[in-house]
């Protein structure tokens, strides 16, 4: 090898150490932020996960002791509020099954309060949490207040909701328009065309003629 080309790396390798010992400490700085961001990023998973098991160890702490009809003193409020902070959908479904204790057990205005109180729905379990309070107004004989959350004609269960709630008022042409909507969304195989087959014919209307396939 000449002894230019000597020199020459002999130059660059020293021109490379000067320019680590000028840059050494912002290569450590980086690698020392980078480092922090992956443990910082680990640490916080980890106790995002650590939460949700909290959540979710709480969640089923609570609906066997209201599948066992046990509701607390303060009528589920603290323990949904913690659930729903951590996961809004297990809120949602706590308070579902909380309702159902309270009515069971001849609490019928804690369910409904239970139910109104929930905010921030979420979308798929809208309209059960809507058509389970319709349900529990309309026996509370508040029928007319029922109505407003029954506003989805795409829905056959609300839809036969609503049907109820006009024969509990007696707007029977009304009830008759629901229970026919619904049965034109629902198969006629199913077990829920027959029961508003015969909540029609209850109402005073005609159920549609359906040809026999066999």
């Amino acid at each position: 090898m000449a002894i230019d080309d000597l020199l020459n790396e002999h130059e660059q390798s020293e021109r490379v150490r000067g320019w680590i010992r000028s840059n050494a400490i912002g290569l450590i700085g980086g690698v020392g932020l980078g480092l922090g961001a992956i443990f910082g990023w680990q640490w916080w998973q980890g106790q995002q996960t650590q939460a949700q098991m909290g959540v979710n160890a709480r969640y089923a702490e609570v609906i066997n002791a209201y599948e066992a009809g046990t509701v607390p003193a303060d009528k589920g409020r603290e323990a949904i509020a913690v659930i729903g902070k951590g996961n809004p959908t297990l809120g949602t479904l706590a308070a579902l099954q909380l309702a159902k204790a309270q009515a069971e057990s001849g609490k019928r205005d804690d369910a409904i309060a239970t139910l109104r109180n929930l905010r921030d729905l979420d979308a798929d379990l809208r309209p059960i949490v809507r058509q389970r309070l319709a349900r529990l107004l309309i026996d509370a004989g508040k029928a007319k207040e029922a109505l407003p959350l029954l506003d989805d004609d795409k829905n056959p269960s609300m839809l036969d909701v609503r049907g109820d709630a006009r024969f509990a008022l007696g707007e029977l042409v009304l009830a008759q328009k629901d229970y026919m909507k619904a049965l034109g969304l629902v198969d006629v195989g199913d077990p829920e065309h027959r029961l508003l087959t015969l909540k029609l014919i209850e109402a005073g209307g005609t159920p549609p003629h359906t040809e026999d396939k066999t």
